[in-house]
């Protein structure tokens, strides 16, 4: 069994479910999305091992027109050195998370910056735009549009958090263990070549 292919199509029934709920009123119709629905959550169980109710109330929980989830990651320099933070499973990865509704790409790199380093942070421009899923190798139940956002480091100090444990600048040589589904090598690339070309060009997908 291609796991990824199954996944694929487990969350294409649940668009084409949650938008024909969004719009429908014919009762009869409702009823047999809301099923199309529920089997995209059992395909999901099926190919994650996680139990139905917690994959529906994951996957299957939002209402309206479904559209890509939306991220931040902010790439931070100090000198020829990345911010990275460490999370509790002992990987790294640039700060950043999900965009917050009531802030935008800017604002939320920062953040979310300072929520998981301690440093204040000054969002300059954009490295890219990009379709999570076409950059990592495991997929994301979720289609997620990633931002990447290049920062100035302005001042500040690690603080406890309850999301990571320590944060660290790191050279392109001398990275630690990345949590690449988050943070990928190449990223970290990509940040580097945008810190040094004032004209980089935005790549999007």
């Amino acid at each position: 069994m291609d796991r990824n292919r199954w996944i694929e199509w487990a969350k294409e029934l649940q668009d084409i479910s949650q938008n024909a709920l969004a719009y429908c009123r014919d009762r009869f119709d409702i009823e047999r999305f809301q099923r199309i629905r529920e089997i995209s959550a059992e395909m999901m169980s099926e190919v994650t091992d996680l139990p139905v109710r917690q994959v529906k109330d994951y996957f299957c929980s939002g209402d309206g027109y479904q559209t890509p989830k939306l991220e931040t990651r902010a790439a931070v320099f100090r000198g020829d050195k990345i911010l990275l933070v460490r999370e509790r499973n002992g990987l790294w990865c640039m700060p950043g998370g999900w965009v917050d509704y009531n802030l935008s790409v800017r604002r939320n790199a920062v953040k979310e910056t300072l929520e998981e380093s301690g440093m204040v942070v000054e969002a300059e421009r954009l490295i890219a735009l990009e379709d999570r899923n076409r950059h990592h190798a495991v997929p994301h139940a979720h289609e997620i549009c990633s931002v990447l956002v290049l920062c100035r480091y302005v001042s500040g100090a690690f603080a406890p958090n309850i999301e990571t444990v320590d944060c660290g600048w790191f050279s392109p040589d001398d990275l630690p263990p990345l949590a690449t589904g988050k943070t990928t090598p190449e990223h970290i690339d990509m940040s580097y070549k945008a810190l040094k070309d004032p004209h980089w060009p935005v790549l999007f997908d």
